[in-house]
């Protein structure tokens, strides 16, 4: 899709957005999807498969093989020592900041705490609801220039707020077998338990199954690369995750009210993240469009990932023009991007009609990264559409619920022939039975 004729000069192309142009436009987005990436699916199959047979010694050989490191039961663990060293490498302002932003992470997830439940009638029935946490977890972080510490608070601390017993970290080491310093400061702030250097589908799977030296967990959550997502989309059924992510994207909702450089620098700030990563604007105002383009051609100039940044840019940034906010709306709720900002005169207004995306913005100063590291909510988002139908991370995730139901036999006598005449209904004689001796 090529930029217009007349639609001005800038970083970015700009387009009338019509029925046409969002089919096109969700198309291309669509194809950044996990789903499209079938061609790794047999290896990554295989690295599930040799785990779940050889467990350690598979570690051992992939992580030779993939980071160059030496691996064994003996140095798989990451010590409290090297997590105190991390310490002392990191600079103490840095140390600060993601404390104060581990706070505000699980003051947000404390709000979504669920308690049991009980509803006792005076005909003798009780029923009810009861919460458990899981009781093992598993986190995968990314390592080298994917390293962010951020992602761990994120993951870890609602699975702490729930109350999960034991939370199990795995992360890629260097050569020299070093964890990012940022990485272990950031687990041991948020409450890790254990954490292995191991990285990749070996270490998604070494969580599903179990190893020698790594515990199997119950969930797995956390980012990866394409052999991280297809792994666990593998194990998904023999553990649960999160989600099979794809990459980041951003939808900024705008009117003529919004200042063009805010929009560029927030556009910007997602397409930084890597070559597939989506940023869109649409916007009512076509003088606002043609600014935004300029700026972020401005910002392109003064930014050191700009490269990638063009190229994000390039495959999969948009301006869209639409004729109304309705039709800007309705494409917002097609688009359904993970993080959506809205600067609009009225954003909390606008705000009541999105029915789809991960996480809204409010406001020309509540830009994107403040999500990213700051505020509180949850950071890990539902991405390439599924925010129709999928939430961020949360507390619930790291519950399950169990149904309680008791009767007394007052309060069964007065249904059971209800209930034996449904279950005929259904062939299913035995549970009649069921019902019936106990009234013979």
């Amino acid at each position: 899709m090529k930029r217009e004729e007349g639609a001005g000069q800038g970083a970015m192309r700009i387009i009338e957005l019509n029925s046409r142009t969002k089919r096109d436009i969700l198309d291309n987005l669509l194809k950044r999807s996990p789903d499209h990436y079938s061609q790794y699916e047999e290896t990554v199959n295989e690295i599930i498969r040799n785990v779940k047979e050889n467990r350690d010694q598979a570690l051992f050989d992939y992580t030779r093989k993939f980071d160059g490191f030496s691996l064994t039961a003996e140095n798989i663990r990451v010590t409290p020592e090297e997590i105190e060293a991390a310490y002392k490498e990191l600079d103490p302002d840095l140390i600060n900041v993601m404390r104060k932003s581990a706070e505000n992470i699980r003051t947000f997830h404390v709000k979504q705490l669920r308690n049991s439940w009980f509803d006792a009638r005076t005909d003798g029935t009780i029923l009810g609801m009861k919460i458990t946490p899981i009781e093992r977890a598993g986190v995968y972080v990314p390592g080298g220039k994917a390293a962010y510490p951020s992602s761990v608070l994120m993951n870890v601390i609602p699975a702490k707020v729930a109350g999960v017993e034991r939370i199990i970290m795995t992360t890629p080491p260097g050569p020299d077998g070093r964890i990012y310093p940022g990485t272990l400061v950031a687990a041991d702030i948020a409450g890790v338990d254990e954490i292995y250097r191991v990285g990749g589908a070996q270490a998604i799977a070494a969580m599903a199954f179990g190893t020698e030296s790594v515990p199997k967990v119950h969930k797995i959550t956390g980012p990866g690369n394409i052999f991280v997502a297809l792994a666990k989309k593998a194990v998904y059924g023999h553990v649960s995750i999160d989600s099979v992510a794809g990459p980041s994207e951003i939808l900024v909702l705008a009117d003529e009210t919004a200042d063009p450089s805010y929009v560029a620098a927030d556009l910007l700030s997602q397409a930084e993240h890597d070559e597939l990563a989506s940023a869109i604007l649409i916007t009512t105002s076509k003088e606002l469009a043609e600014q935004v383009s300029l700026e972020a051609e401005r910002f392109l100039a003064q930014l050191s990932r700009r490269d990638i940044l063009q190229k994000s840019l390039d495959q999969y940034g948009y301006i869209m023009v639409a004729e109304s906010l309705s039709e800007a709306l309705e494409a917002v709720n097609e688009i359904a991007s993970e993080h959506l900002e809205i600067l609009t005169a009225n954003p909390f207004e606008v705000m009541t009609k999105v029915k789809n995306a991960g996480a809204i913005f409010l406001g020309q100063y509540s830009s994107e990264p403040l999500g990213d590291y700051f505020a509180g909510p949850n950071h890990i988002l539902p991405t390439n559409g599924t925010a129709k139908f999928f939430s961020p991370v949360n507390v619930d995730d790291f519950i399950k619920r169990s149904s309680i139901i008791s009767y007394s036999r007052e309060a069964l006598e007065k249904v059971h022939k209800e209930i034996e005449t449904f279950a005929e209904s259904e062939g299913l004689t035995a549970h009649a039975n069921s019902i019936r001796v106990r009234f013979q």
